[in-house]
């Protein structure tokens, strides 16, 4: 009988080791890490054709941690096997999609992706670690929350609609500054989020580096546990950003994030609910206004 915890043992000893292991070894440890179920249902050379590595190289990896070899490594992922494929009715309306001609395939194959990965960022989530982050927000001086292109957009969001409920987030960089110098006197009591998604951004690697070594906390929104060997964050909150695209697709992200939102507002408790009015009032009231005008 195989241990129940030992997938979740293999992927903490995994994560450890990062920080030694050759550059060869690091891609096969990132690639277990963001592909488990992937890494337990497929042979070797299906693996190391993924991975972009030798079967050489992953059976190296086995050893390095200890095991006899590759199957005795694979075989935790094996049992605890849970299957990624997005289970998806296939209604009606996917099925007229699908008979609307190329672009009408490409719209339900999208519309399915979607779903599926909404529910593997939102299933990928436990109860106990969103109630550590929001502890930590809620508890910090000074919640920092950076991310820059596509990213921006996601941070944007979380920032207008979380600091109802969290008055003390800030959107970094502002006014053409850098995250770094927005950084420059924060510390300890404080806690950073950080949102990137492959390939990392420079700059926010560089900002969440700075962060640690001021003694910052950092909470981390990206497709993987294993982004930087320089810097471990407390918390990570993974999200699937698999695509039909060229780009990466952020429903997960954006689903991982509403739910974020929706802690902090129950936790933010009646303050948090009086911001809320407040703010709806005034947006009624300034809506007033420019009717009033029109009406002149």
């Amino acid at each position: 009988m195989v241990d129940p915890t030992l997938k979740n043992r293999t992927i903490t000893k995994i994560k450890e080791a990062i920080p030694v292991l050759s550059p060869r070894l690091r891609v096969v440890a990132k690639y277990i890490v963001d592909n488990p179920s992937d890494f337990g249902l497929d042979p070797i050379r299906e693996t190391a054709r993924k991975a972009g590595v030798s079967t050489y190289t992953l059976v190296r990896m086995a050893e390095k941690l200890g095991f006899e070899g590759y199957d005795e490594l694979r075989e935790p992922f094996r049992h605890a096997l849970v299957s990624t494929a997005a289970v998806v009715d296939q209604r009606e309306w996917l099925e007229s999609l699908r008979n609307h001609g190329d672009l009408g395939q490409v719209q339900a194959d999208a519309s399915v992706n979607t779903m599926a990965i909404v529910r593997r960022s939102l299933e990928r989530q436990s109860s106990d670690q969103m109630a550590r982050v929001v502890e930590m927000l809620l508890s910090a001086n000074t919640v920092y929350l950076s991310a820059v292109r596509a990213s921006y957009a996601l941070a944007y969001y979380l920032h207008y609609v979380g600091r109802m409920a969290l008055p003390s987030l800030q959107l970094i960089p502002r006014h053409m500054n850098s995250a770094i110098d927005e950084l420059n006197y924060a510390g300890e009591g404080d806690v950073m989020i950080a949102i990137t998604f492959t390939p990392y951004s420079r700059e926010t690697i560089e900002a969440c580096k700075f962060a640690r070594d001021k003694g910052v906390k950092l909470i981390m929104i990206s497709d993987s546990d294993v982004i930087s060997t320089d810097f471990r964050a407390e918390e990570t909150l993974v999200v699937s950003t698999v695509s039909t695209h060229h780009f990466g697709c952020y429903t997960g992200a954006m689903a991982v994030i509403e739910t974020l939102l929706a802690l902090l507002v129950k936790q933010g408790g009646d303050a948090a609910r009086r911001r809320i009015k407040s703010y709806e009032d005034l947006r009624k009231d300034n809506n007033a206004y420019w009717i009033a005008q029109k009406k002149h």
